[in-house]
């Protein structure tokens, strides 16, 4: 990340992109993070993206984000994108997230991409898990 120039600067950090994995764009299927397509849903932190075995925002399990715990420097803040439109989460999930430190965001597919790349731009220790539109 490049950090602002000086006191009265007041430009945000922009991510490096040959740095951090950035969400550039995506479409039915599809998503473009830094410079690769990914055609299956993904878990997105700002060091690595890999490939996520949930399809549908309903299956997801404290089990299936335990990559976020491989994560060189913790996660505070998770946005899930859950496709076309956001759904809620189960209490007892929510709840287990929070007792793990995560901050949570359940919104549509494209929002969450939105957030992640605003929260990243800040410095934030975010992670995006994704499901294509």
């Amino acid at each position: 990340m490049k950090p602002p120039q000086g006191p009265a600067d007041k430009t945000l950090p922009t991510p490096d992109p040959t740095q951090v994995q950035l969400i550039r764009s995506y479409g039915p299927g599809h998503f473009m993070i830094s410079d690769r397509e990914w055609r299956s849903p993904v878990l997105v932190t700002p060091t690595r993206t890999t490939e996520w075995n949930v399809a549908r925002a309903e299956d997801l399990a404290l089990d299936n984000l335990a990559a976020l715990k491989e994560a060189p420097t913790p996660t505070e803040f998770l946005v899930v994108g859950c496709g076309p439109r956001a759904v809620f989460l189960p209490p007892a999930l929510r709840a287990s997230l929070k007792s793990a430190g995560l901050s949570l965001e359940v919104v549509d597919t494209g929002s969450a991409c939105r957030t992640y790349n605003v929260l990243l731009a800040e410095g934030r220790r975010v992670a995006a898990a994704l499901i294509p539109v």
